[in-house]
């Protein structure tokens, strides 16, 4: 599956649009982690626990995305975003979506 951000697939022709395909997760804050961002909040840095989480939750949005686009019969998503929104406290939910299509290498 080809998965990209813009228009066209460099090198292939876009032959049939199957549509707009999406995955979504939501996920909670997790304690560990909320103590250690508030240490890291004290000294400065990464807080690697969301960054681990953002990382994990936008690989998994992209998955559920692939596999809508598969079952369109899609070899390639193009125009991929992302976006993220709080659904309650301490949960956000991380939502990818772009246009599945039917892609050819040019000759």
């Amino acid at each position: 599956m080809i998965v990209v951000n813009t228009e066209s697939v460099p090198g292939h022709r876009i032959v049939a649009l199957k549509g707009l395909v999406q995955g979504n997760t939501i996920r909670a804050k997790h304690l560990g982690r909320d103590i250690g961002a508030g240490l890291k909040n004290l000294v400065g840095g990464e807080l690697t626990g969301y960054t681990e989480l953002l990382t994990e939750s936008r690989r998994q949005a992209m998955e559920r995305m692939m596999a809508q686009a598969q079952q369109l019969g899609a070899n390639a998503v193009v125009n991929v975003r992302f976006t993220t929104s709080s659904v309650a406290a301490g949960a956000a939910e991380l939502y990818a979506y772009g246009t599945a299509v039917t892609v050819e290498p040019v000759a």
